[in-house]
Order: structure tokens, then C-alpha cells, then sequence
């Protein structure tokens, strides 16, 4: 009998070694599966959001260390007894963790959960596990892990600068007239403090959106029932709250109330109130709401003026200030049609256009064109009639309508060779003023519609149609 126990129990353990080995030879297959490309392109992207990180860190705290120290000199000339006590060593800590890059790892980033950098970390540890692949996964890992450690330090230094400045605003507020001085200094303080927390937002936005190769390699792994258990047991989430083995199942579920039974629990005891007991309950909601609007707005008055953010400063920001060279482009494109005349014939003139964001309201760019002559409607004939050379610049007025104006240079004949194109006496000028409409059609893409008033037409030969109406896209 004991020996026929023995037999069945090492059976069953025989039986899961073999289910867990086949289980473990499915995930490295698929893991396999996942294109060598998308290694080098995660260590890339975070590799580089850790290079900025770390200058944008240097860089805003020798900034804000210089705009402190000119205040609190202009502090010390006027009431030395006000001045703050001397932080250069707590700001030499912070620049010496970045630059050596020894500040702590914590498993959830600066108190705010990012669903992707969760998934995409646990999947590297994942794959860290499989000697097929655990050697592609080293760098990306390692700089992952370090990347949290730099949002993490980030976080630290945020809260130091938001202390020191309000530490100075106290003081400030001794004040009953602020000398002009003083103001000038806190107000450029106070952008530099807001800027690096936006600048520090703006590369955890860039860790949220994944390429298509990212995507890709989460959709193969979120297929494996090996991966699931493991999100489970790893994640940031798991982390916090430790899920239980039968999570999802109506096991788990025994003992809860049900919805029914907890509203048919509420009409009881209000039906054991009485008559009134209805428009009593309804009577204090609305107390309570009005309790809390009330804690709502002293919260905004301490808050600043207008119950503006703790670390918003007193000024519009530009939102662009923070992005990235690439973030800040914009591509267009667009076309334009003009009637036949004596001379030419009816043409469509096609153009690219790239642009930079100078902020939220405006931008500058250039672009190139090519005319398609298209005969007339007698006798369809495709040619080609030239290329132009445009700049322009766009200022947002109200909603999605812009002051527009342009200078272009327009080369309007056929060409041969390039030669042909260094006659600079041969290219048409035209000065451009007028407005434009920007709507949007997807999250990306906006559609464009000019009109165009061209100031320099009377001098073309032959004279052209001094207005001009261009559609397009932007993206």
C-alpha cells in the first residue's frame, strides 16, 4: 500500500515537472518570437530619456541655485536678518548622486503609477530569466532600472526646490510693499521651479508611449499564461497590493454582498426612518456638499492667487519649452490650384512644410513646392512647371484661427538642370499676409485652410492673382 503511494506521488511530481518544462519551452518560443530590433530600440529610447534627464537635473539645479543666491543677496543687503540659511551642500548632494548615479531604486516611481513603464519593466525581468534572450535583455534592463532611480532622485529634487521656495516666500511676505526687486527675482525663481517639474513630466509622458515594436512585443508576451502569472507576482501593482492566487474566481467571491442586497439594506433602515427620513438624508448631502465646496476654495485661497496650482508661478507657460527638438516639428503639406491663362497653363502647386513650435501660439517654418501644370479642361496635358522655396509664420488669435504671412520664391518654368535654377533674377517673389483656419481631424492630424493675399503680385510677369487659397494637413 505504501509503496503504490510512493508510485502515484512521484507520478504527479513527474507529471508537473513536465507540464512546467513544456510551459517553460512555450514562453522561451514565443519570447523568441520577439524581433531582435525591439532590444535595441527600448535600450535606446531609455538610455537617451536618462542622458536628458540627467543634463535637464545639472542644468536646473545650477539655475535655480544662481537665482537663489542673487535673491538672497539682494536679501542681505536690505534685511540680513531675514536671509535664509546657506544650501550649497544640500544642492552639491543632489548634483553629485546624478552625476555618479548613486541614488536608490524604488520599485513604484515618484508616487505616480505609469501602466506602460510597470508592464515594460516587468517584462524585461521576465524575459531576463531565458538564456536565449537574457543577454539582450541585460542593457535595457540595467538602464531601466537605473531610469527609475533618476525619476526617483527627480522627485527629491522637485521637493527640495519646492521647500526652498516656500522658504523664500515666506520671508517675502514679511513684506508689505515687495521692492520690485525682490519680485523680479522670486518670479524668474518660480519658472525655473516650474519648468523642471514640466520638464521632468514631459520624459515620463515620452516613457508612455510606446512604439510599435514595443507594442508588438507586449501583445506576444500578454499571451502567455507564464507572463500573466508573473505580472501578477512582480508588478508595480502586485507590489502594492499583494493579489490573492484565486483572484477572479467565485471562490473568491463567497461572503460579499451583493449590489441587490446592499441597496435593498439602504431602502430598509431609510423606510425605518420615516416619512421624512428621505428628504432629510437628501438635506444633508447637499450640507455636507456645500461643506466641502467651502474647504475647496480656503484651499485655493492658500493655494495662491485665483486658486492657481502650489507650483504653478504667476505666469503663462509655454509648453514647448520642455519638449524636445523632434516634439516641437511640425510636417505639412498642402496644395494649391491656379486657372489657366494666356501664357500659363492651369497648374497645381504641391508643398512639404516643416515648422517649429516658438510656443503654444506660434510657428516658424519652411517648406518647398512643385507646380504640376495641367493644360486646360480641352486638352489635359501633365507637365512640369517649376518649384518654389517658402518660409512662413503662424499666430494663433483666438481658437482655431491664425495671422499667417510668408515670403516665397517661385521658380515658375520648366527646368533642365540645376544651372538653370542659380539665374536668381528668373525666381518670382511674393510677399504673403492673411489667415488661416487649423481644425482637428484625428489626435495627430489637423486640417489647414489659408487664404493669402499676395502684396508683390503686381510686380510679376506676367501679373498674377493677388489672392490665394491654399488646404491642407498638419501633423
Amino acid at each position: 500500500m505504501g509503496f503504490q503511494r510512493a508510485y502515484i506521488l512521484i507520478l504527479l511530481i513527474a507529471i508537473n515537472l513536465s507540464s512546467f518544462a513544456q510551459d517553460r519551452d512555450s514562453a522561451l518560443q514565443n519570447a523568441s518570437q520577439i524581433p531582435a530590433k525591439y532590444y535595441s530600440t527600448v535600450n535606446k529610447k531609455i538610455s537617451g530619456i536618462n542622458e536628458q534627464l540627467t543634463k535637464k537635473a545639472l542644468k536646473y539645479l545650477a539655475k535655480f541655485q544662481r537665482q537663489e543666491q542673487k535673491l538672497q543677496q539682494r536679501l542681505q543687503k536690505l534685511h540680513p536678518e531675514l536671509a535664509l540659511n546657506n544650501a550649497a551642500d544640500k544642492y552639491n548632494e543632489f548634483s553629485q548622486k546624478i552625476k555618479n548615479k548613486t541614488s536608490g531604486i524604488a520599485k513604484v516611481v515618484g508616487g505616480e503609477y505609469s501602466p506602460y513603464m510597470d508592464s515594460l519593466g516587468t517584462s524585461l525581468s521576465f524575459l531576463k530569466q531565458f538564456n536565449g534572450v537574457s543577454d539582450k535583455v541585460k542593457n535595457p534592463l540595467e538602464n531601466f532600472d537605473l531610469l527609475q532611480g533618476n525619476f526617483q532622485e527627480s522627485e527629491k529634487i522637485k521637493a527640495f526646490i519646492a521647500q526652498r521656495k516656500n522658504e523664500l516666500k515666506d520671508i517675502l511676505s514679511k513684506y508689505t510693499h515687495l521692492p520690485p526687486g525682490l519680485k523680479k527675482e522670486y518670479d524668474q525663481l518660480s519658472k525655473t521651479a516650474y519648468y523642471y517639474s514640466a520638464q521632468v513630466q514631459e520624459y515620463k509622458d515620452m516613457m508612455k508611449d510606446p512604439k510599435k515594436i514595443e507594442q508588438k512585443a507586449l501583445v506576444i508576451l500578454n499571451k502567455l499564461p507564464a507572463f500573466q502569472k508573473f505580472m501578477k507576482e512582480n508588478s508595480q501593482v502586485a507590489s502594492l497590493f499583494r493579489i490573492p492566487s484565486n483572484y477572479g474566481t467565485t471562490q473568491n467571491l463567497t461572503g460579499l454582498q451583493t449590489r441587490s442586497s446592499v441597496q435593498a439594506l439602504i431602502q430598509q433602515r431609510i423606510a425605518a426612518g420615516g416619512p421624512n427620513a428621505q428628504s432629510q438624508i437628501q438635506q444633508n448631502l447637499a450640507q455636507a456638499q456645500a461643506e466641502l465646496n467651502e474647504v475647496k476654495d480656503k484651499f485655493s485661497q492658500l493655494m495662491g492667487q485665483g486658486g492657481a496650482d502650489p507650483e504653478m508661478p504667476n505666469f503663462k507657460p509655454n509648453s514647448q519649452k520642455t519638449k524636445t527638438l523632434l516634439r516641437r516639428l511640425e510636417y505639412g503639406f498642402n496644395v494649391q490650384f491656379a486657372k489657366s491663362s494666356s501664357l500659363l497653363p492651369s497648374t497645381a502647386n504641391l508643398a512639404l512644410t516643416v515648422g517649429y513650435k516658438l510656443n503654444d501660439k506660434s510657428s516658424l517654418g519652411v517648406g518647398a513646392s512643385y507646380n504640376i501644370g495641367m493644360g486646360t479642361i480641352r486638352h489635359i496635358s501633365i507637365s512640369s512647371q517649376g518649384l518654389g522655396l517658402r518660409s512662413y509664420l503662424d499666430w494663433k488669435i483666438k481658437k482655431q484661427f491664425y495671422a499667417s504671412g510668408g515670403y516665397e520664391l517661385n521658380y515658375n518654368s520648366a527646368f533642365n538642370n540645376i544651372e538653370q535654377l542659380k539665374n536668381y533674377a528668373a525666381w518670382q517673389r511674393s510677399g504673403l499676409i492673411g489667415i488661416s483656419k487649423k481644425y482637428p481631424i484625428t489626435k495627430k492630424t489637423k486640417g489647414e485652410m489659408k487664404l493669402l493675399y499676395d502684396f508683390l503680385a503686381a510686380k510679376h510677369i506676367p501679373v498674377t492673382s493677388p489672392i490665394l487659397f491654399r488646404i491642407g494637413y498638419s501633423f
